[in-house]
């Protein structure tokens, strides 16, 4: 199903990659934005984004070509002499304080319609940032970020496969504006290489971050039908049942509409039952969260916090037959109760904090009116939605950890691509 194969990449020639990592496009702040681009004058924020948001809408990306082209010359890139698998291993620690090490790799990912079944999307995208990054790949005919893909492998196949890779010498490494650390290995070996081709040749993988970037690269597929190297994108593989996963939940603030009273909660969720829980500030709710919420795994249950001094656990009363917790709470509560629907969310009624403390933080100074905090879904949750072609709510899953951009780039001029 999932045609993966060896590539040059196109990548920094220094050792140390710390100064150069940039986050993922689409979470860099106007703020970010401008310290990463005064920070090295080869910094990857310059293959990524112009220098002011403001620039944006007008670019047409020439001048990240006319760089790329510059840094290739001038040897601050190099092209690897043949084609490879690169192995990252990434070192973070979670939230829970816990050190982990998740292993992956980068490989040229064949490009396939939603409707072949074989890369799962499992949310909707804009069209806004689709057409940005059209504009970028046109421009510099390169893969310049990567699709952030999972796969499952219960019993460690590829992470086999690639044991001696990682045992062996780095080429690069450096942590990452996250605080990971990110060693990067080539993987060259064709027996190792086959067993990665022959296992993903059998299986989906589900897109964990990339929606856009990948269907930005079936638009251009459409416009280049000639050339065979748009027939593939970069991407990184990774295991989501590997120790070193985690998958963690997304909160939700909402900004258009006001804190129900006790007495409206009540009426407005009739087959929910619920707890008031005393809580001191902000800091205090990482802790009410772990100790309340996290144990009710996957029930349809939330906590609404309106910066009252209290917080409200709910949970509901019969479960819907099967259907996921974070699609209740949208239907029955962002709905139900707000009444904000799909369109709305989109539009900007519900905000996505990626923790629960910044949530808790944004209703206590005024950027909302409630928290709603969710437990996460698991790997098996995302597998069984996006295998029955179903898409889970907008700001449903964070796989972390991020993938920086500036580990291996992929150029669609290089016959080896």
């Amino acid at each position: 199903m999932t045609e993966i194969r060896p590539f040059r990449a196109l990548r920094y020639d220094r050792a140390d990659l710390s100064p150069v990592l940039v986050p993922p496009y689409d979470v860099i702040t106007p703020e970010e934005r401008e310290r990463f681009w005064s920070s090295d004058p080869h910094h990857a924020i310059r293959l990524e984004l112009t220098r002011s948001v403001s620039q944006e809408a007008e670019t047409d990306y020439a001048d990240v070509a006319e760089t790329l082209a510059d840094w290739t010359r001038d040897g601050v890139l190099t092209r690897d002499p043949e084609p490879g698998l690169y192995g990252l291993a990434q070192r973070y620690r979670g939230p829970d304080g816990v050190a982990r090490e998740r292993r992956g790799f980068f490989a040229a990912l064949r490009l396939a319609d939603y409707a072949e079944r074989v890369v799962l999307p499992h949310e909707r995208t804009m069209a806004g940032p689709k057409a940005d990054r059209l504009k970028l790949l046109r421009a510099t005919r390169a893969n310049l970020s990567v699709i952030f893909l999972l796969y499952e492998d219960r019993d460690g196949v590829v992470d086999q496969a690639l044991a001696e890779a990682f045992a062996g010498p780095t080429l690069s490494e450096g942590s990452d504006p996250a605080g990971v650390h990110d060693r990067l290995v080539r993987v060259t070996d064709a027996t190792a290489i086959e067993r990665v081709r022959a296992f993903m040749a059998e299986r989906p993988v589900v897109i964990a971050d990339g929606h856009h970037r990948y269907e930005t690269a079936l638009r251009y597929r459409e416009e280049t039908p000639n050339d065979p190297a748009a027939g593939f994108t970069l991407a990184y593989f990774a295991n989501a049942f590997a120790q070193g996963s985690l998958l963690l939940p997304i909160h939700r603030v909402i900004l258009k509409g006001q804190a129900p009273t006790p007495a409206a909660w009540r009426d407005l969720l009739p087959g929910w039952s619920s707890t008031e829980l005393p809580v001191e500030g902000a800091e205090g709710i990482p802790a009410l969260l772990e100790e309340h919420l996290e144990p009710l795994g996957a029930r349809a249950a939330f906590v609404a916090d309106d910066a009252s001094g209290s917080v409200r656990l709910f949970t509901r009363d019969a479960e819907a037959d099967g259907e996921l917790a974070i699609r209740t709470l949208h239907r029955e509560v962002i709905q139900g109760v707000f009444g904000l629907d799909d369109d709305a969310v989109r539009d900007g009624a519900v905000a996505f904090p990626k923790a629960s403390l910044l949530a808790a933080r944004d209703v206590r100074e005024g950027r909302g009116s409630v928290a709603l905090y969710v437990n996460p879904l698991t790997p098996d949750d995302v597998f069984r939605v996006t295998r029955a072609g179903e898409l889970l709510p907008q700001k449903s899953t964070l796989f972390q950890p991020k993938l920086p951009s500036g580990l291996v780039f992929r150029s669609l001029e290089d016959p080896g691509a």
